[in-house]
């Protein structure tokens, strides 16, 4: 029997998932390095789309003291929202630095090596010597960016606010297909800037636009990283607006979120730039 490769990546959610890197990892705090190691593993916890790196104690120069983990509350959405690192879904124990609170989990499972998880903040990040953002690399995912030449229409309370022949399609391992118009396109005169900014590992910082009633209903990215070089400054739609693709609907959900079109494990409970 064949093998849905989508549906099977949505049912590993479930696990405690874990991915040998060759690279050498190193975090630092307030200027100064408190990790090198060139043993790190990356740990996609359950219910968690995006991995942490677990890492050995020994490389670890830190002084930080034993708690117990803070409750998961019950959540219908099989994912747990990205902004809580401090809710965990294996058996362990939370480790906390003094005047940050946690910054480390140490969970029980013995394939783990005694490794501990780190937090993303509040450290400093490198891959070998180049700069990481919003969470590690992940060798599973791929960006690919497509110029196209569909009809792309949007609607944001009944009024099109946007409408292309020359999108680019954005496509992400895991994520909805975006689609990114030129501003030229879109009806800027009915959108504002919001303050909302958000951070992806691979494409940056997202800036947002919102229209009447539907606050952060777009963004861009400014400066972009290099896998979003192609989508620089074009606009992108999501939730509140409804977006036609040669005449056809598309989800614009995150995975898991109600109209996302799938019965699967999803419910990623944050906006597009921030996974």
């Amino acid at each position: 029997m064949a093998v849905d490769l989508e549906q099977d990546w949505f049912r590993g959610l479930r696990e405690l998932r874990i991915a040998r890197t060759p690279k050498r990892i190193r975090a630092l705090l307030d200027g100064q390095t408190v990790l090198d190691t060139r043993d790190a593993l990356l740990v996609y916890e359950p219910r968690r789309v995006v991995p942490w790196y677990a890492v050995p104690p020994g490389d670890l120069d830190l002084q930080l003291s034993e708690h117990d983990p803070s409750p998961v509350p019950e959540l219908r959405a099989p994912v747990l929202p990205p902004h809580h690192n401090d809710w965990h879904t294996v058996p362990g124990h939370s480790l906390h630095l003094e005047g940050h609170g946690e910054v480390a989990f140490r969970p029980d499972d013995p394939d783990l090596g005694g490794r501990l998880v780190l937090h993303w903040d509040p450290f400093e990040w490198l891959e070998e010597d180049e700069p990481v953002m919003g969470h590690p690399h992940d060798p599973f995912k791929r960006i690919d960016v497509l110029r196209s030449s569909r009809h792309v229409r949007v609607e944001v309370g009944g009024t099109t606010v946007a409408e292309s022949s020359r999108p680019t399609m954005l496509i992400e391992t895991g994520l909805p297909v975006r689609w990114y118009l030129p501003q030229e396109d879109v009806r800027i005169d009915l959108l504002t800037p919001s303050e909302t900014h958000t951070v992806c590992a691979y494409k940056g910082v997202a800036s947002y636009l919102s229209a009447p009633g539907a606050p952060d209903v777009a963004w861009f990215y400014p400066d972009p990283l290099h896998d979003a070089l192609q989508v620089k400054d074009l606009v992108s739609f999501w939730r509140a607006a409804t977006v036609e693709v040669d005449g056809v609907a598309v989800s614009t959900s995150m995975p898991g979120e109600p109209g996302d079109g799938a019965d699967r494990a999803g419910g990623a409970d944050g906006r597009p730039g921030a996974i």
